[in-house]
């Protein structure tokens, strides 16, 4: 297959010149913040992908609070994804700069008191429980009572958290009545991670079958019986004009929210107890969801399109962080037993696919992911439509965390 000219968009105040696609060329371009915050110390070629790009991440951005190309300090999700990878990588070396890394983050960001600096609970953003991760994570080895406080908070966004009719948490205060797929990878890994740390009896029980039930919703609402894929986001209210007006389903298959979906699976896996009466269920939702995804992967490359079941259409183009994802989730999956072992076949050829696609590396070894989709959402202002002109026309931009994070990640299942 020939790639087709992108066009790509520049970051303001960070492009240095125009970002080409993979298409165009195989050096990424490095925006300015990336050449001003190197340390001019070279990358390892002899290291493992995992840490090579963790090492390359740490140079773009020296302080882990800008990743995402942040300018000032902001408790988002990007930076725990990336963050995750960062304390996988750590676990597996024992390097202290890894582990620093990440509490520099938490330090940056959690207040004495258990505060968060920007966070906002009354907005009831699901996205903003996933760096709750990192917190868990630090807490376990690093018993500062600021990290417990801010978890307690960061959880008692989901009493409150406004739901569908059947439970579903929306996705944010500002999106009513809807549920996304990205909202399940932001949410329901912490909220099963908190449960099996903080809770007993019948209230994790009960937590427990809430995060089940977020995956029973997804499944009723967004999979397409046809192709088994699943559609982005859903309106019960059947309001929005991205809506369809039968259904409440956004018009496509965007490919990273269902790399959300499927690493949500797998990581709350980690957490749910064996004996949970459903945990098959999930897995059989797993299993459904790989056996779709398999059949709109590339057969040439071995990745995934933005728009999954649109290959073939003008614009359209193979995309970092959902191909990293979906790596991802097929070797975790496969070595977890949830899925088939041809699954890390599958894995590894997309993982191959990657690597001679879109990675590409400078002369101090910096490690570069390109052809990452930098943003894409439903809704808002500017208003997103969810049409597939919209999705493959949105930013795109090398070395997104989005894409870095679940990179980091593929690479560690399949170098164990």
């Amino acid at each position: 297959m020939k790639f087709q000219t992108l066009k790509i968009l520049s970051i303001t105040a960070l492009a240095s010149g125009m970002f080409l696609s993979c298409a165009q060329t195989k050096t990424a371009t490095t925006s300015k913040a990336t050449t001003e915050t190197s340390t001019g110390k070279a990358i390892p070629t002899n290291l493992k992908w995992s840490e090579r790009m963790l090492l390359s991440e740490m140079k773009r951005f020296p302080e882990a609070w800008m990743l995402d190309f942040f300018k000032a300090p902001k408790w988002s999700y990007p930076n725990g994804l990336v963050l995750k990878g960062a304390e996988e990588v750590y676990k597996k070396t024992g390097k202290k700069e890894y582990f620093d890394y990440i509490k520099g983050y938490a330090d940056e960001m959690v207040n004495a008191d258990g505060s968060i600096k920007t966070y906002d609970i009354k907005k009831y953003n699901i996205d903003m429980l996933n760096s709750g991760n990192m917190l868990l994570y630090l807490y376990s080895v690093d018993k500062q009572d600021k990290y417990l406080k801010a978890l307690q908070l960061l959880r008692s966004q989901l009493n409150d958290h406004p739901r569908t009719s059947e439970g579903g948490f929306w996705h944010k205060k500002i999106y009513p009545s809807q549920m996304w797929l990205d909202g399940l990878y932001m949410g329901q890994p912490f909220y099963a991670n908190y449960t099996q740390l903080f809770e007993k009896g019948d209230s994790a029980n009960k937590a427990y079958d809430d995060i089940v039930n977020q995956f029973d919703l997804i499944q009723k609402h967004l999979k397409d019986p046809k192709t088994g894929l699943l559609y982005h986001g859903w309106d019960e209210s059947k309001e929005q004009a991205w809506a369809d007006k039968q259904t409440g389903l956004s018009p496509n298959f965007w490919g990273r929210a269902m790399g959300w979906y499927g690493m949500a699976i797998v990581d709350v896996l980690d957490f749910l107890p064996q004996n949970h009466p459903e945990r098959a269920r999930l897995i059989s939702y797993l299993n459904s969801y790989s056996e779709a995804l398999v059949k709109v992967q590339d057969s040439k490359t071995g990745l995934w399109y933005q728009v999954l079941d649109k290959g073939g259409e003008k614009g359209n183009y193979l995309e970092a962080s959902a191909s990293s994802m979906f790596v991802y989730t097929f070797a975790k999956g496969a070595r977890k037993g949830y899925l088939p072992t041809s699954y890390k076949t599958i894995a590894k050829k997309g993982y191959d696919g990657i690597i001679k696609n879109l990675i590409s590396v400078e002369k101090d070894g910096t490690v570069n992911l390109n052809q990452n989709c930098a943003v894409a959402g439903l809704g808002g202002t500017p208003y997103r439509s969810g049409t597939y002109e919209y999705y493959v026309n949105e930013e795109i931009r090398s070395n997104d965390p989005k894409g870095t994070g679940p990179f980091i990640l593929a690479s560690l299942e399949l170098e164990k």
